[in-house]
This record gives C-alpha cells, structure tokens and sequence, in this order.
C-alpha cells in the first residue's frame, strides 16, 4: 500500500469516527449504554467515572487493527485504520476531555469560531439532566449554538406537555 493511500485511509476514518462517534452517543450511550454514560452527566468525584470505560471499549478495535495491520500480515490498510480510530480517540481526549472538562489543569482558553462553537455545544449538550432531551452528539463538529438553544427549547415544551 502506498504511503499517500494510508495516509488517505487514516484521514477518511478519523473524519468517519465523527459519524460513528455521534451515532455511539446517542443511541448506545443515551440508550442503553446509559448505566455508563450517566457517569459523565453527574458531577465527578475522583479523577474516574464509570463513562471513562467507554475508552477501553474503543480502543479494543484500534488494537486489533493495529496489531492484525502491522505483525499479522492482514492487509496493510488496517493499520492505517487502526491509526485513524486511535488519533481520533487522541483528538477526543484533548478536546473532550482536558478543554471542555478540565480533567487536566490548564490555562487555554477558547478563542476561535471553531473552538469556541465546540466548547459551546458540548455545554449545551450538559444542559439537560437525565439521558433524553440532549443535544449535539457529535464532538468534532457541532450544529450552531443558537440551534441547539432552540432544540433544547423545543424539548422542554414537549416534555411538559407529555
């Protein structure tokens, strides 16, 4: 496999990992993964929450693919997608985890649109107590904030009227 084809199979499944991730939120860890997630919509105590498990199950296929890419002789391009899923669960780290949580102390500060959408979007997401009525599952990308206000506005006029 040529380096530019790898290269190319590690950006598309970083980008496709967005998707993934945003389908893993709402259906699996607003769903039946909430006995998890409900971990990280309460307030921490300790450096671990019981949502911190969804890492491990995540980086098992990045493992395998890796591993199956580089020393099994399956076909290279594993590799290259077991790289996607790990820099993507990177990426997800330092911006889920260390910006918006402040797992890890620091002094950034958002300061671009882009950044400052996501930070957004992620805090609106928290705005809801409980696994139903959220918003902005995804984490790399995120629908505009005054969007997602009203999604949320929208959400707590049908709840009460249920």
């Amino acid at each position: 496999m040529s380096l530019l084809a790898g290269f190319l199979l590690f950006i598309a499944t970083v980008a496709g990992m967005e998707a993934f991730a945003y389908g893993a939120h709402r259906w699996i860890m607003h769903g039946p993964g909430w006995f998890l997630h409900k971990s990280h919509h309460e307030p921490r105590t300790g450096n671990w929450e019981l949502n911190d498990l969804y890492a491990a199950i995540f980086a098992v296929p990045s493992f395998v693919l890796l591993l199956g890419g580089v020393q099994l002789d399956w076909w290279p391009g594993f590799a290259w997608i077991g790289a996607g899923i790990a820099a993507y669960g990177a990426i997800y780290f330092g911006f889920h985890d260390i910006i918006v949580h402040k797992r890890l102390p620091h002094r950034y500060v958002a300061r671009s649109r882009y950044m400052k959408r996501i930070v957004q979007a992620h805090r609106l997401h928290h705005a809801v107590q409980g696994k139903h009525g959220t918003v902005s599952f995804g984490f790399l990308w995120a629908p505009r904030a005054d969007r997602l206000k009203q999604q949320l506005k929208l959400t707590r006029v049908k709840t009460k009227a249920d």
